[in-house]
């Protein structure tokens, strides 16, 4: 967890280390996505917009409006993989009854582009899916096709091919969001049996960092509006009707209520844009692997520096290539300070492939500043 309030405490850590392409994996913790799983209820919840459109209210209450115009574009999404073989033997000869598909998962989405058939939602929602299949608020169930996902933003887009009586979502700039700002959450808490859930809430907070894989990479937005299993991929709505997020995760630990976290919708859209025109997003990347055990109590103990651990270095890539190795750890990007591997995921993902930053590092006891022009990694 890069939190450094106490109260914020890691329920699993993670072992392994997580390459670094622009971002890292994260190590599982407090924070969970809200996608529900089928064989149990527990998760996040997601949202976000995309077309550029005016929203008038009509109502005295605009979450009723908000409900009326955004609940249509707002879908189930089921994740059905494979499950398991069942071989037998009859006769000296051995058979296989063969392997099935099976809901292992649900969340939700939202359309941003009706006429195309195009779908926004989380990338854990529809991982590993060897099929997926598309709920609409007008009852239709739909069979959709995977246009491409990026892990290491959490983002995916799947498409319809019947696009008849479609509607999409207005996006709006997340960069103008206040704290306090009322927001609407909109999803499928449990699946089909309680899709379109509105819940209402305010901002409470923006530029939160989750140590927890993909979410790393954005300043989140943090809301009360009640985030539930199944609502992962969903959107959060601002009271012009506009998605402004993208509900992905919420803080679960006993005692703790009111905490659910979105992507930036501002910040999605570049990535989604990618996924639509390429089939995949490209970023930044470093070249080397960071050990996620390295954290500042293990720091302080060692009399080194909090920062990013690095345990491998990728031959041939942009850390190679200027200079730095195993051991060395990586204190600052340019000015900004880093303070884990987290950290270091979330200021990569400001820059482009070919971008030239300076990296502080420390090593055998002296600190060194080298420039490193970033190179690519797919999603």
């Amino acid at each position: 967890m890069l939190h450094n309030s106490s109260i914020f405490k890691s329920v699993a850590l993670c072992l392994t280390g997580a390459i670094i392409g622009g971002l890292v994996s994260a190590s599982a913790v407090s924070f969970v996505y809200s996608n529900q799983p089928a064989e149990q209820a527990a998760l996040v919840q997601q949202s976000a917009k995309l077309n550029q459109v005016d929203y008038k209210s009509t109502s005295s209450y605009p979450v009723v409006d908000i409900a009326k115009n955004v609940g249509p574009a707002v879908v189930t999404i089921s994740n059905f993989q494979t499950v398991g073989s069942n071989p037998f033997s009859f006769g000296g000869s051995n058979f296989n009854s063969g392997s099935t598909l099976a809901e292992v998962g649900s969340g939700s989405g939202f359309i941003v582009d009706a006429a195309k058939g195009y779908i926004v939602t989380n990338n854990h929602v529809i991982e590993g899916a060897k099929k997926i299949s598309v709920g609409l608020a007008d009852g239709r169930t739909l069979n959709a096709t995977l246009v491409g996902a990026d892990s290491r933003t959490d983002l995916a887009v799947i498409q319809i091919k019947d696009t008849s009586n479609l509607t999409a979502v207005v996006l709006g700039d997340s960069t103008k969001l206040q704290v306090g700002e009322p927001v609407v959450a909109i999803g499928n808490p449990g699946g089909e049996e309680f899709a379109g859930s509105v819940t209402a809430g305010v901002v409470s907070a923006t530029n939160r960092v989750l140590d927890l894989q993909g979410e790393s990479s954005f300043d989140l937005i943090q809301t009360d509006a009640t985030i539930n299993p199944g609502n992962s991929g969903g959107p959060l709505v601002n009271y012009s009707g506009q998605v402004v997020g993208i509900n992905s995760a919420k803080f679960q630990e006993t005692g703790f209520e009111g905490m659910g976290f979105s992507i930036p919708i501002s910040d999605a859209t570049p990535v989604i844009q990618q996924l639509i025109q390429k089939g995949y997003a490209t970023h930044a990347a470093l070249g080397v692997q960071i050990s996620n055990q390295y954290s500042a109590e293990y720091a302080q103990q060692q009399g080194s520096p909090e920062g990013a651990y690095i345990y491998q270095v990728t031959s041939g890539g942009a850390a190679a290539k200027a200079g730095l190795s195993q051991g060395d750890i990586i204190t600052k990007i340019n000015d900004n300070t880093i303070s884990s591997y987290a950290k270091l995921t979330h200021e990569l993902f400001k820059y482009k492939p070919g971008d030239t930053v300076k990296i502080t590092y420390y090593r055998n006891g002296s600190t060194h500043v080298v420039s490193v022009t970033l190179g690519e990694i797919k999603g």
